[in-house]
């Protein structure tokens, strides 16, 4: 169950390449127009193959579906359509762009090298996924994320760019301001028994894995805005296509929750070698993990639905009968 690094980053033969809406982008097509995505000729088969050695062991991997999340998207699907309907689309474009500038950040994953996790590990962990983040895992997704330097096909950046660009056309909205960080910050109450430089990491590795998890929930809400046939009826082809590209970035992520689940699935039942003496991975990281799920399922989110509440309502005050127009969107809330 080792793999090299030009394994992990190995590609199919693609038929035709995957074009889109003007965009050259990563991944291709097989020769029935199946999307097939980047990088992942071998990727799958050794995730697949090291989850199938940690299960069989008895081992369950950690529950990564969106039912871990308390809260789904908001404005909700509903909210959403009536928002559409009074042609208020900022909102929408917003998520859009600043779903697609995350995405860019996410190219430095490339850039990340972790510590030597065997170091402080007491089994073997040279036919794991905790022992291939440095030969391809970190830098697959980073170029899925971002983009490869060396290529001119676009990423999941430029992914969303193009489905918001199909929706609502070029430059339709000011670009709006991003946040600086999404991730749960460090706390002083969060004491690891393991040196920082592998606490940063495994604290790094849950909050992208939360991430995607939350990215779940809006790229079925993306989904379902564009493939609705009540919106943009003056643009129900581009709408479509822009629904497809929105399908596309989510068969690309899965295989990222599938690494990144199984590497934090792998932590918790290794034996770690500490000052205190040897300690099992899940008598430290559950905690960890559980304060992760919380701050992303639910802390996040309130203030999230504040900032967004803020908006939606100043953006409303401009439409005739602003105060039952308002009223009718929060009676839409789930």
């Amino acid at each position: 169950m080792k793999y090299t690094f030009e394994e992990i980053m190995s590609e199919h033969e693609y038929a035709q390449a995957n074009e889109m809406a003007g965009y050259l982008l990563h991944g291709g097509l097989d020769s029935e127009g199946n999307y097939i995505s980047p990088r992942t000729k071998k990727r799958w088969d050794a995730i697949n193959e090291w989850s199938n050695n940690l299960t069989g062991q008895g081992n369950p991997l950690l529950d990564c579906s969106v039912q871990i999340l308390k809260y789904g998207n908001y404005p909700n699907f509903d909210q959403a359509k009536y928002l559409l309907s009074l042609g208020e689309g900022t909102f929408l474009w917003n998520s859009l762009t600043i779903t697609g500038i995350i995405e860019a950040r996410g190219r430095a994953l490339a850039e990340i090298t972790a510590p030597d996790f065997q170091q402080i590990i007491k089994e073997d962990i040279s036919q794991t996924a905790t022992g291939h983040m440095n030969k391809g895992l970190f830098v697959a997704h980073g170029f899925d994320e971002g983009g490869d330097p060396d290529s001119k096909q676009g990423a999941h950046d430029q992914m969303w760019f193009a489905a918001r660009d199909l929706l609502f056309g070029k430059d339709a909205y000011p670009i709006p301001e991003v946040p600086d960080n999404i991730g749960r910050p460090v706390e002083e109450e969060d004491k690891w028994p393991i040196p920082v430089e592998y606490a940063g990491i495994v604290d790094f590795l849950m909050n992208v894995l939360m991430i995607e998890v939350r990215a779940e929930c809006f790229f079925q809400f993306s989904m379902n805005i564009a493939a609705c046939e009540e919106l943009f009826q003056d643009r129900r082809d581009d709408a479509l296509l822009a629904a497809e590209m929105v399908r596309r970035i989510r068969q690309d992520e899965a295989v990222h929750v599938a690494y990144l689940n199984l590497i934090v699935s792998e932590l918790r039942t290794f034996t770690f070698k500490t000052e205190k003496g040897e300690l099992l991975g899940s008598d430290f990281i559950d905690s960890h993990w559980n304060k992760m799920v919380k701050w992303h399922g639910e802390e996040i989110h309130h203030e999230f639905k504040d900032q967004r509440i803020e908006i939606v309502e100043e953006t409303l005050k401009n439409q005739e009968n602003a105060d039952s127009v308002i009223e009718s969107f929060h009676r839409l809330a789930s």
